[in-house]
């Protein structure tokens, strides 16, 4: 059986839990941050932040368990600075190699998406490496759309790869102005006049 659970505390077995699928997942390969599988220490760290943000309503952590154990995960959490509020960025997506197959990573995106709307955010954007096809399909596929790229970025030893910038529209709450780069508004520049052609 597969269920879905969003911790706002994490006792010892949570922390635990989550260890286990942070580092088989990056010891096997997978592009979620790491270079080395993370101690025990980077995890429960990483945790901890978290879930401070999520108890200020300023992220979530899903959860996947199968048959009663941790098997996947991910997160959504509020970007900080105040005019980016009503944005989030949705990360460590992954399934533990025992539990590939099973549709996990296409759950908790599908609920982490569900959540940031309730939540009334209005954008998602995300990071995934260049060469993780079949992740980039699956946020493809759940309506994500890239929207840049910056070339050979990720380090990972001599290799290098590009860093996949994507996003998901939310939608606005009523009343919202949608101004784009029209002129004018706080923070408005106008454009300069051209010099000119350079004089020899």
């Amino acid at each position: 059986m597969i269920e879905l659970h969003w911790p706002a505390g994490a006792p010892e077995d949570l922390r635990a839990a989550v260890h286990r699928v942070l580092r088989d997942v990056v010891a096997d390969g997978g592009a979620v941050g790491y270079v080395e599988p993370p101690t025990r220490a980077q995890t429960d760290a990483w945790l901890a932040d978290v879930l401070a943000d999520v108890r200020r309503g300023d992220g979530a952590l899903v959860l996947a368990t199968v048959d009663g154990t941790v098997q996947a995960m991910g997160t959504w959490r509020r970007e900080r600075p105040p005019v980016f509020r009503t944005s989030a960025e949705v990360a460590k997506v992954m399934a533990h190699p025992a539990a590939r197959g099973l549709g996990l990573g296409r759950r908790v995106v599908s609920a982490l998406v569900d959540h940031a709307r309730r939540a009334g955010l209005e954008l998602l954007t995300l990071g995934v490496r260049g060469n993780n096809h079949g992740t980039i399909q699956l946020y493809e596929e759940l309506g994500f759309r890239e929207w840049g790229r910056l070339p050979n970025r990720i380090v990972v030893g001599a290799d290098r790869f590009d860093d996949v910038k994507m996003m998901l529209p939310l939608g606005h709450p009523p009343g919202v102005r949608l101004r784009g780069a029209e002129p004018g508004g706080p923070g408005s520049t106008p454009r300069r006049a051209s010099a000119g052609p350079a004089r020899s």
